[in-house]
């Protein structure tokens, strides 16, 4: 009982392969479930194309009916409804049994009529699981046509009838079954029965209806050893009037297309998605780019900058070195010799002249870059805080394709949210005095720790009074030693170029020891003020940028496939 051409076999099989793959490709964009189970439908109906539902009480003989037309005994019928099971008959290549979900077995074989027409063996009518009637509901609005089968020995019971009346109301083409006629013991009994249907059939649904008596034992018999009884099955009508009724061209195309206009709908629907949100993350990555580009900028300029303001610590320091050497060319001659014996005073003069306010003037120039670098640091935050919430704003009203479909807006919007909160909380919270204080106590640590001093209570100042004033004593030594060896040796130029040789050393060593211990102090504060401004920004940056990717790439796959589906389209319009 062939129905379908070559071309359509393969149109069919290439719509089953394509529908899949979109499955596939939009499960993984996250579409909804209420567009997943409609496409779900949908490759059902290309799996099952031409749908040929049975109905009727159990007992009725719809399994028996099933296998005489399959022309063997594929399904096993029962005398109590004890399942809710309904058996999906489909074509194979070898036999088999798979569940396709609750209580919807799949059963493959290779019986040719089942390449054109899959089969639906349902539940009985009255069964006394009421989920029999639910689970037959899936199958008959989907259906061809339905064989309502009523036994014989009990035509159209009340069960039969409301069950029939939902029929009526999907609109679908109904062929009554009456089976088990070889029970009866006269042609006048059937022509009764036949009566009595149609005259209840006609008058439920307002048409009448085609009534084919079978026995479907004998037909099944006929088929698997005893062919001399066939005609007594009367089944041959049966099978022809099903045959011409499913061979029907147009019908046929329409059945290829809707699966196919089902699926170029999704196909449509979430490809505006994926462009809408693309274009959403295109502007966030601009967004991130412009703050990435501030963050370099911010990082390039706090470095100039903090080396332009070192290089006036240094030169405070340098000039101390000056003032050093020359406070050793006028203190180390012969004229001075009693004032060089007197150690104390030596000091106290090296200290005033060469030491003077240098402590000061470091303090204040440190302080003052302390407060350079709390304000950049504070209007960093700031100027990221401005950023999102303009785009925040901007994005309020923004339709993103479908906001149903899938956790992208949720997860954008609470990583954005993570970002401006952070950034609000920083700026809203900016104790300008208290961040000021912390970089100075680290600044202290770090010079008390790089000269071997205890911080203690002592500010920054002190710290370098008390380096400064080490200094002093090193060098007064310095000078008593060479004074000695004057007085020893005579030779006054040669001492005194080695006595300003070590004076010039630990002026010099005291110099680069406050200028690395800051500047390795300082560079690590603009280290750490970049690092928690990008470790904010990192995760939505990383949503943004994975995000992104996905999308083209689920917007180039999702794309190739609407291209296929439009081909098979064309190729199913033009026969």
């Amino acid at each position: 009982m062939k129905i379908l051409t070559e071309q359509q076999e393969t149109l069919l099989n290439a719509e089953r392969v394509t529908l899949s793959q979109l499955m596939d490709a939009l499960d993984r964009f996250g579409m909804t479930p209420e567009d997943k189970d409609t496409l779900k439908k949908s490759i059902l109906q290309a799996d099952d194309f031409l749908l040929l539902v049975v109905v009727g009480e159990f007992n009725s003989g719809k399994s028996v009916l099933i296998n005489a037309l399959l022309g063997e005994k594929l399904l096993e019928d029962g005398v109590t409804p004890t399942t809710s099971q309904i058996n999906v008959v489909r074509y194979g290549e070898s036999m088999r049994r798979t569940g396709l979900e609750d209580n919807i077995l799949l059963v493959y074989a290779p019986v040719d009529l089942l390449k054109d027409v899959s089969i639906v063996d349902t539940p009985g009518t009255n069964a006394i699981i009421r989920e029999h009637e639910i689970l037959t509901n899936q199958f008959v609005p989907r259906s061809d046509m339905v064989l309502f089968v009523t036994s014989a020995d009990r035509p159209f019971t009340e069960s039969e009838r409301a069950f029939l009346e939902k029929v009526r109301d999907w609109g679908k083409k109904v062929v009554v079954v009456i089976n088990k006629v070889d029970i009866l013991q006269s042609d006048s009994d059937l022509e009764k029965i036949e009566f009595f249907i149609r005259q209840n059939v006609n008058a439920l649904l307002g048409m009448t209806p085609e009534i084919f008596p079978v026995s479907a034992r004998k037909a099944l018999q006929a088929k698997t050893g005893n062919p001399a009884i066939w005609k007594e099955s009367r089944f041959q009508e049966l099978e022809d009037y099903i045959r011409s009724n499913l061979d029907d061209e147009s019908k046929l195309t329409l059945k290829l297309l809707n699966p196919l206009g089902v699926g170029l709908h999704l196909a449509d629907r979430y490809l505006k998605v994926a462009v809408a949100r693309i274009n959403l993350l295109g502007e966030d990555l601009s967004v991130l780019d412009s703050l990435e580009r501030q963050l370099k900028i911010y990082e390039t300029d706090m470095k100039e900058d903090f080396t332009f303001r070192m290089s006036d610590i240094e030169n405070v320091l340098l000039q101390m070195e000056k003032r050093g050497q020359e406070f050793f060319e006028e203190k180390m001659q012969l004229l001075h010799l009693i004032e060089l014996m007197d150690k104390d005073h030596i000091q106290r003069a090296f200290e005033k002249r060469v030491v003077a306010d240098v402590p000061k003037q470091i303090e204040n120039k440190v302080n003052e870059l302390i407060d350079w670098m709390v304000e950049n640091n504070f209007q960093q935050w700031y100027a990221m805080r401005q950023s999102l919430e303009e785009r925040r704003i901007k994005h309020k009203d923004y339709l993103v394709g479908d906001t149903s479909i899938g956790n992208f807006d949720y997860n954008r919007e609470k990583l954005i949210d993570a970002v401006g909160s952070e950034s609000s909380r920083v700026v809203d919270s900016y104790d300008k005095e208290t961040e000021a204080r912390k970089i100075a106590e680290s600044a202290q640590t770090a010079v008390a720790a790089t000269a071997v001093l205890e911080v203690g209570a002592i500010g920054l100042g002190a710290l370098i009074a008390t380096l400064a004033t080490t200094v002093a004593a090193d060098v007064t030594g310095v000078l008593l030693a060479s004074m000695l060896a004057v007085l020893g040796l005579l030779v006054i130029p040669a001492r005194k170029r080695q006595a300003n040789k070590e004076m010039s050393k630990k002026i010099t060593e005291m110099r680069l020891q406050l200028v690395q211990s800051l500047d390795g102090e300082f560079q690590k504060e603009i280290q750490r003020s970049l690092e928690h401004i990008q470790k904010a920004i990192t995760p939505y940056s990383r949503f943004v940028r994975t995000e992104h990717q996905k999308l083209i790439e689920a917007n180039t796959e999702i794309g190739m496939i609407q291209t296929r589906l439009k081909d098979l389209k064309k190729q199913v319009e033009s026969g």
